[in-house]
């Protein structure tokens, strides 16, 4: 056997290795409890397809050019330095790429995949999150002794071929030798024992999120999600037109599209209310106390909800800040399916029923630089808007995201209190994030010291994240102490929703499938607390993109609606149905009462569970029935989404 080929040989297994060495590590740092290890085995199997996949895609280039003898890794000194150059290279890419999906694993629990792209297009705020986040001084320096002893080893198995082979017979070139490793390394690159090749989509035939995502490697899991970066302009929406006509009570036709002119009471209010939206970073039900959680993250906001009208059924559709600000803002859930809708200048213009607001000044607060993921381009659609970011306010910025929550009310809350006219004020907090720092001024503020097995029990992954949760909570305490004091507050209408929800383990407070189907990853608080408002509390289900209907509704003000958007208090608004998408394994769904149920779009795959139970307690047939129904709504409502994106100017 020709030098090469042994030398590729053991370059396949060290290789091998190192990508089974990463998955097992995702086992031990991710591993969810209430998966048994015996139930991975498939996932390690289909997992091992991918890896060779891709170590043949690395391989390759050393059997087809040695099929040439001059570019040989035996045939001269200088060929052995280019071939472990160039396999140093690649090593240090594969070494990256399983860091950062280590790190995308634990803050979200899914694989690297192309949605990392976006964090390039602010690489100030990213590299800044990424440098006060992470011990990065340590990683480059483990990153860099990983492939200096890689490439060490490549020289060293090159050595030993030689010299096991330096007083062997001199034999002719054997092109028979390469043309077979190239064959399996095409058989590999196909599929290893697989009829039909293997694809992307494979993986999410396991039937569970973790199970699916251990099976990928963050290569694969990259690349194939390159092609999804590109939005898709063909929509069903006309098809589907009947479905929408009905569930948003247009009672036209296909040619008005879904435009209506709401006029929500018989005469307006005798003074114009303020409001106040405030969009909360990651504000999570299920860690919250208004779930029922034992570690009572957030007391005061939860005696708020005794005194508001509080949905406790809230779903954002999707994961994400700037798909939650995005849809909370113009009613339409951003479906594209991986680039966000704010960094796409075809959808980031849309027609926003803040707009109708008239008489209204209207102001954008946020902490940081509006820039980050274009959330300026997305807020100058409110006309006349006056936006206050990074640079406006008299408080030093604590981190990557700017001032402090604390300090970002407090000075929303001295510009409010100037205001003679009725406004309309959208705050957008972000100290529940990563690198969750908390402010040495705020000595006020009591950390706690909470066992590391409890915290995990109910949710959090660590101490820091609790008490970074917790102090949003103070954040909105020290607020609306400063509100009261000023005379806006009772003309005003407060409105509290999280941006989005973190996945998580919710079996402490809810059924499996919070967990099991990532609906915390949802999952927000919605609530409306005025003292203009008597407090209601409400279990049905409800959504993000129903905010602004709902406001507009609460002050009786006409306004055009051309979205997915809803009143919630309207007592002619049909089902309770909440629209989610997970982007990158392409599930679709929604959410009702009872109910939730998701399709894959990219594979013949859907899903039907109880949110009240662990289990169905139907018959098939009443399965079945239910399944076609919201498998209709779903594919309508996601295609309307689709449709809106480009056509509400």
């Amino acid at each position: 056997m020709p030098k090469t080929i042994q030398w590729i040989v053991k370059l396949f297994f060290i290789y091998l290795l190192i990508f089974t060495a990463f998955r097992v590590a995702t086992v031990v740092c991710f591993k969810p409890k209430t998966i048994p290890v015996t139930d991975l085995l498939p996932s390690f199997w289909l997992g091992l397809k991918y890896d060779l996949r891709w170590i043949a895609f690395i391989l390759f280039p050393i059997a087809f050019l040695s099929l040439f003898p001059k570019l040989a890794p035996f045939s001269s000194q200088r060929s052995k330095k280019v071939w472990t150059l160039y396999l140093g290279i690649i090593t240090l890419l594969v070494l990256f790429f399983y860091g950062a999906d280590f790190g995308q694993f634990s803050y979200i629990n899914a694989r690297l995949n192309a949605d990392a792209l976006i964090f390039a297009e602010d690489p100030r705020e990213s590299l800044k999150m990424v440098w006060q986040s992470y011990p990065v001084i340590w990683i480059l320096i483990g990153l860099v002794g990983a492939v200096l002893m890689m490439v060490w080893m490549f020289r060293r198995t090159h050595v030993d071929v030689h010299d096991k082979n330096v007083n062997i017979h001199k034999f002719t070139y054997r092109r028979r030798w390469h043309f077979a490793a190239l064959l399996l390394l095409g058989w590999f690159m196909y599929g290893f024992l697989t009829i039909r090749p293997l694809n992307f989509f494979r993986a999410f035939s396991l039937n569970d999120e973790f199970k699916s995502n251990l099976a990928l490697n963050p290569l694969q899991n990259f690349f194939t999600t390159l092609r999804f970066r590109d939005p898709d302009y063909n929509t069903r929406a006309q098809e589907y037109f009947p479905v929408m006509s009905n569930f948003l009570n247009l009672n036209n036709v296909w040619s008005n599209k879904y435009t209506r002119l709401i006029h929500p009471g018989s005469k307006a209010l005798e003074s114009q209310p303020n409001v106040v939206l405030v969009i909360c970073e990651s504000f999570s039900m299920y860690k919250s106390s208004m779930s029922g959680n034992v570690l009572n993250s957030t007391p005061y906001f939860d005696s708020l909800t005794r005194q508001g009208i509080f949905f406790e059924k809230c779903f954002s559709p999707t994961f994400g800040t700037a798909r939650g600000v995005f849809a909370t803002l113009t009613g339409i859930p951003d479906v594209q399916l991986s680039k966000f809708a704010t960094r796409n200048e075809e959808s980031v213009g849309q027609r926003m029923i803040i707009n109708d607001f008239e008489g209204y000044d209207k102001f954008y607060f946020i902490g940081g630089r509006s820039q980050f993921n274009n959330f300026n381009g997305l807020v100058k659609n409110i006309h006349g808007v006056r936006i206050y970011e990074e640079g406006s306010y008299e408080a030093k910025p604590i981190n990557v995201w700017g001032i402090s929550d604390k300090n970002l009310f407090l000075e929303a809350n001295q510009v409010m209190a100037k205001q003679t006219k009725p406004f309309f004020a959208i705050i957008q907090t972000a100290d529940n994030h990563r690198p969750f720092n908390i402010p040495e001024e705020d000595n006020d503020f009591v950390q706690k010291i909470i066992p590391e097995e409890e915290l995990q029990k109910n949710g959090f992954e660590s101490l820091k994240e609790y008490n970074a949760f917790a102090y949003t909570d103070y954040c909105f305490r020290r607020f609306m102490e400063a509100a009261q004091k000023e005379r806006y507050f009772s003309n005003t209408i407060f409105v509290f929703v999280g941006d989005h929800g973190v996945e998580g383990n919710a079996t402490a407070v809810y059924p499996k499938a919070w967990t099991e189907q990532r609906l915390s990853d949802e999952h927000v608080p919605l609530l409306f607390y005025s003292p203009l408002l008597t407090p209601q509390r409400h279990t049905e289900t409800v959504s993000q993109i129903d905010v602004l209907p709902t406001i507009a509704g609460m002050l009786q003000q006409p306004y055009t609606n051309s979205t997915l958007g809803r009143d919630l208090l309207n007592p002619n608004k049909r089902g309770n149905v909440a629209f989610i998408i997970y982007h990158a394994p392409g599930w679709i769904g929604i959410a009702n009462d009872d109910y939730f149920y998701r399709k894959n779009i990219r594979i013949q795959k859907e899903e039907l569970v109880s949110i009240k139970s662990d289990s169905l307690s139907i018959s098939v047939q009443q399965q079945d029935s239910i399944k076609k129904e919201m498998s209709k709504l779903t594919s309508a409502m996601y295609e309307t989404a689709r449709w809106m994106l480009f056509n509400n100017k």
